[in-house]
């Protein structure tokens, strides 16, 4: 069982429910330690004064504001004595729509539990409570001296806290990107056709199939370094579409989303919309070939003889077809794993077809 991070009383009113809070989420990243080339030595970090380049002890060490023309030098039992006490309360000063809040305030998210199974009522009252209204209570609190502004919501039968950014702490768009466009016309066929892509490449929201592939790749990488093996690269970033290509590129896309293979277990009203079958062009400009239609797989060809029309595809294009065919696992496979489980995909129907 995990241990709190922190433990007080969340207050709405004159209700007051003693609460713990654990962290929520976990790091999967991979770390290393830095090494001199060529050696095993380890390469560490010290505090040197820049002037006199000898270590400098932790004790001797104080912060200090660059004023300008001089430096404000802080003690840290200066910065204990204006700091605001470890906070015991969450005081919920009031309740918002959860629309209300923009996605880009929310910061990090911890689970509260009762803290103790007297207070099991309290807590299951608020958290109906707040799942009925869908709003979430807007609170601030101290821990490990700083102060933090949360929202309070219900989430899958639980409270959750979310702690939020400060608004002086977002910053303006328009001003942090030269390049966002102030009004560029967009044609109602290209509109048109955009929206039609997205509603064909819907789907549902499953997390539990996506991974953080690329940790998995380095965790392959220090394997192989470690055996000898070689690791393939990863496949290029696709070319940047052209304004000329724009349509072409999305007629395209939205053509082979809505092949046979391509629908998969995709079932929406535009997936049965007819669209004229067109040249993959756009495609063709960026990896240099035309696109080869997949021809009907005869149920007696040898395991080869089905990949060998995957082997033209790249590894995007590879796994967007295990996308549409519903491959479970297809985020951690690689390029060959890719074709060997759309081959048997197409096996299993050739199979069923005859």
């Amino acid at each position: 069982m995990a241990r709190p991070v922190w433990s007080g009383a969340l207050t709405f009113g004159l209700v007051s429910l003693p609460v713990q809070m654990f962290t929520a989420t976990d790091s999967h990243t991979v770390h290393f330690h830095q090494l001199q080339r060529g050696t095993s030595d380890r390469v560490r970090n010290k505090r040197v004064n820049e002037r006199t380049g000898e270590e400098v002890p932790l004790d001797e060490i104080v912060k200090g504001y660059d004023a300008g023309n001089e430096y404000v030098l802080i003690e840290p039992g200066e910065l204990e004595d204006i700091a605001p006490g470890r906070s015991q309360a969450v005081e919920i000063t009031g309740f918002v729509d959860l629309e209300q809040v923009e996605p880009i305030f929310f910061d990090k998210t911890y689970y509260l539990g009762p803290k103790g199974k007297e207070y099991a009522k309290i807590y299951a009252l608020l958290e109906k409570a707040l799942a009925e209204a869908g709003k979430a209570g807007i609170a601030t609190f101290v821990m490990r001296n700083r102060q933090y502004l949360v929202a309070v919501k219900a989430e899958g039968g639980l409270l959750t806290l979310h702690t939020l950014h400060w608004a002086d702490e977002i910053r303006d768009p328009r001003r942090e990107i030269g390049t966002l466009p102030d009004s560029t016309d967009v044609t109602s066929r290209e509109l048109k056709m955009a929206e039609q892509l997205i509603e064909t490449l819907s789907m549902d929201w499953k997390p539990e199939e996506f991974h953080d592939t690329f940790q998995e790749q380095v965790t392959k990488l220090i394997e192989a370094k470690r055996t000898g093996e070689s690791v393939e690269k990863a496949e290029p970033p696709a070319a940047a579409t052209n304004v000329v290509d724009l349509m072409e590129a999305l007629r395209a896309s939205v053509d082979r989303a809505k092949s046979p293979e391509g629908r998969g277990k995709r079932k929406t009203a535009a997936a049965d919309a007819p669209v004229a079958r067109i040249k993959d062009a756009a495609d063709k400009r960026r990896a240099g070939r035309a696109a080869k239609p997949e021809q009907e797989t005869k149920p007696k060809q040898t395991k080869r003889a089905k990949a060998s029309s995957f082997d033209s595809l790249t590894k995007a294009e590879l796994y967007q077809r295990a996308t549409d065919a519903g491959i479970p696992g297809r985020s951690s496979m690689t390029r060959e794993e890719l074709i060997k489980a759309l081959s048997g995909k197409r096996g299993r129907r050739s199979a069923e077809a005859s």
